[in-house]
C-alpha cells in the first residue's frame, strides 16, 4: 500500500501515552495474579458493570472499528444483520447458559463437555476454540496496524510486531484482572473515539444528513440482502441464520464469554453483565456501519486518488485514512487511541487461549497433578505463544487477498466452529445423547464440512455438488450434528451417567458436590 499520511506530533503523543498507560496497568496487576484462580478468573469477584464493559470491549474490536465501515463502504448493510440477532441469544444466556456454567464452578467452558460427554469432546471443543482465537488474534492485530502504518510509514510487518508486543506484554503480566479493568477503560475510550469522526464527516458533506440518506438510498447502500431462501448466496435469511448460530456458539462455547460468566461475583452480576453487553453492542455495530455509509457519500462528493488506491488494495483502510487526513491533529490521535482500545480486546483472547490450554490440555492430559505454581507459569508461557501466533498470523493475513476483513472472518469462523455449538446444545437439550453418539456425530459433521468446502470450490462432479455459501456452513453443520447425534442415540444407546445439573431437564437437581476429580478440574482445590 503506497498511501502514506505525514505523521503529526500531537497524534503520535496521544497514541504513545495510551500505549504506555496500558502497559503500566499490566505491570501493576502482575503483582496480584499469584494463582491460576486469580490469573484466569480474577478470583470470581468482579462487579457486573465491570464484567459487562469488559464483554462489550471484547465484542467491539478493531474488526468493528475498521472492518464494519469497510464493509458498508464496499457493499451494503447485509453483513451487520448477523449482529442484530444478539439480543435473542442474550435472553437465552441469561436464563439458561449462565446457570449451567455458574453451577459447575468450572474454570473452562469445556469442562462441561467432559462432565456431559467425556474427555474426548472436551479436547475437541478446546482445540477448536484455540484455533478460532488464533484466527481472531491475527485479524484484529492486522486491522489496528493499518492506521498506524498510514501514520508512521513503517512497513506493516514492523507495525504489527510493535503493537502486538505491547498487547501481549500487559496481558501476560496481569492475567484476567488486568484484562477486565483495562477493558473497562478501553470501552470508554472506544465510545468517545468513535463518535467524533461522524460529526466531522456529516459537517463536511454538502446537504448533511439528508444528503447521506438520499445518495446512500439511491445506491442501495442500506440494503440487507435479497429475501430469497437459498443457501447459495448472502441473502437476508441466511445472514439471520448465520447470526443466530454465531451468537449461540459465542455464548455457549467461546471461553472469552464463559470466562466472564465465571469471573462475576454472582450469577446475578453475570446476568447483569451479559444484558449490559447486549444492550450496548448492537447500537455501536449499527453506528459503525453508518460511518461506512457516510464515508461512501463523502468520497463521492470529494473523490481523491489516494482513496481509489485504498479501495483497490485494502478497503478497510478508508476510515483510518479519513481520520488521519481530515480530523485535526491531536483529536485524530485520540480517535486512533480509541481504535487501539478496540484492538486491546486481543488481551481477552490471549488470556482465554492460555486458560483453555492449561486447564483443558496441559493440566487435564499432559501434566496432571502438578502444583498450582507450575500451571501459573504454564499459563504465562501459553500467553507468550499466543502472542507470537498473533503477530505471525497478522503478518500472514496482511498478505492474503480478501474482499474485506469482515467477510474473511465470517467465512473462516463458520469453517472452524462448525458443529461445536451443536455439541453443547446436544448436552444442554437432551438426556439421551451420550459420548458415543455425540462423538460419531462430530466425525460425520467434520466430513460434511469437507464435502461442502470441496463442493463450493467446484472440485466435485456436478451430480454430487451442493451449492451452499460459506457463511451458511456453520448453520448447516450445527443442525446436522444435532439431528444426527440425537438419532444415533437410539442406535448406540442413551446416556448412562448421572445428568444432575447438566441438561435443561435436570438443571434444578442438585449437582454433585465434586463433579470433577481434582486432576480433571481447572483450579478448584
Amino acid at each position: 500500500m503506497n498511501v502514506h499520511v505525514p505523521i503529526r506530533p500531537l497524534d503520535l503523543a496521544a497514541i504513545g501515552i495510551y500505549l504506555t498507560a496500558m502497559a503500566g496497568i499490566g505491570v501493576y496487576f502482575a503483582r496480584k495474579g499469584k494463582t491460576t484462580e486469580a490469573y484466569f478468573v480474577g478470583n470470581r469477584a468482579f462487579p457486573g458493570w465491570a464484567v459487562g464493559l469488559s464483554m462489550f470491549a471484547t465484542s467491539i474490536s478493531s474488526v468493528t472499528f475498521l472492518a464494519f465501515p469497510g464493509a458498508a463502504f464496499t457493499l451494503d448493510w447485509r453483513l451487520v444483520v448477523p449482529n442484530l440477532t444478539l439480543p435473542i441469544v442474550t435472553v437465552a444466556a441469561i436464563f439458561v447458559f449462565i446457570p449451567f456454567f455458574r453451577r459447575a464452578g468450572v474454570t473452562s467452558a469445556y469442562e462441561y463437555l467432559e462432565e456431559r460427554f467425556g474427555p474426548g469432546l472436551r479436547l475437541y471443543g478446546a482445540l477448536m476454540f484455540i484455533l478460532l482465537q488464533f484466527l481472531r488474534l491475527g485479524m484484529v492485530l492486522f486491522l489496528v496496524a493499518i492506521p498506524v502504518q498510514l501514520l508512521t510509514g513503517l512497513d506493516i510487518a514492523w507495525v504489527i510486531l510493535i503493537v502486538g508486543l505491547v498487547v501481549a506484554f500487559y496481558t501476560i503480566l496481569g492475567g484476567l484482572e488486568a484484562v477486565i479493568w483495562i477493558d473497562v477503560i478501553q470501552g470508554t475510550v472506544l465510545i468517545l473515539g468513535a463518535i467524533s469522526p461522524l460529526f466531522y464527516i456529516l459537517g463536511r458533506i454538502p446537504g448533511g444528513l439528508p444528503e447521506v440518506f438520499r445518495i446512500a438510498s439511491e445506491n442501495h447502500k442500506f440494503g440487507v440482502g435479497p429475501m430469497s431462501l437459498t443457501l447459495a448466496e448472502r441473502t437476508f435469511p441466511v445472514m439471520i441464520l448465520v447470526g443466530l448460530v454465531n451468537w449461540i456458539t459465542e455464548y455457549t462455547t467461546n471461553h472469552n464469554v464463559i470466562q466472564r460468566y465465571l469471573a462475576a461475583a454472582s450469577a446475578r452480576e453475570a446476568r447483569k453483565a451479559t444484558l449490559m453487553c447486549g444492550v450496548m453492542s448492537v447500537p455501536i455495530w449499527v453506528f459503525f456501519f453508518f460511518v461506512g455509509t457516510c464515508l461512501y457519500v463523502y468520497f463521492r462528493a470529494f473523490p481523491e486518488p489516494a482513496v481509489d488506491e485504498l479501495v483497490r488494495v485494502n478497503r478497510d483502510a478508508v476510515f483510518p485514512y479519513f481520520i488521519l487526513t481530515k480530523i485535526p491533529a491531536g483529536v485524530a490521535g485520540l480517535v486512533i487511541a480509541g481504535l487501539l482500545a478496540a484492538t486491546m480486546s486481543l488481551d481477552s483472547s490471549i488470556n482465554s487461549v492460555a486458560a483453555v490450554s492449561v486447564v483443558d490440555i496441559i493440566k487435564r492430559h499432559l501434566c496432571p497433578g502438578r502444583e498450582d505454581a507450575f500451571y501459573l507459569r504454564a499459563g504465562r508461557w501459553m500467553s507468550i505463544l499466543a502472542g507470537a501466533v498473533m503477530i505471525g498470523g497478522a503478518i500472514t493475513i496482511s498478505r492474503l487477498p480478501k474482499e474485506s476483513m469482515l467477510d474473511f472472518g465470517l467465512k473462516f469462523t463458520q469453517i472452524i466452529l462448525s458443529g461445536v455449538a451443536g455439541v453443547f446444545l446436544l448436552g444442554f437439550l437432551t438426556t439421551r445423547v451420550n459420548y458415543a453418539s455425540a462423538g460419531i456425530a462430530v466425525i460425520l459433521t467434520l466430513g460434511l464440512i469437507v464435502y461442502l468446502l470441496l463442493s463450493g470450490a467446484g472440485m466435485l462432479p456436478a451430480v454430487i455438488t451442493v451449492n451452499v455459501h460459506t457463511y451458511a456452513i456453520g448453520a448447516v453443520s450445527n443442525v446436522f450434528i444435532i439431528v444426527v447425534g440425537y438419532l444415533l442415540s437410539f442406535v448406540v444407546g442413551g446416556a448412562a451417567r448421572p445428568l444432575r445439573g447438566l441438561t435443561v431437564w435436570t438443571l434444578r437437581e442438585r449437582p454433585p458436590v465434586a463433579s470433577l476429580r481434582p486432576e480433571q478440574s481447572g483450579v478448584r482445590p
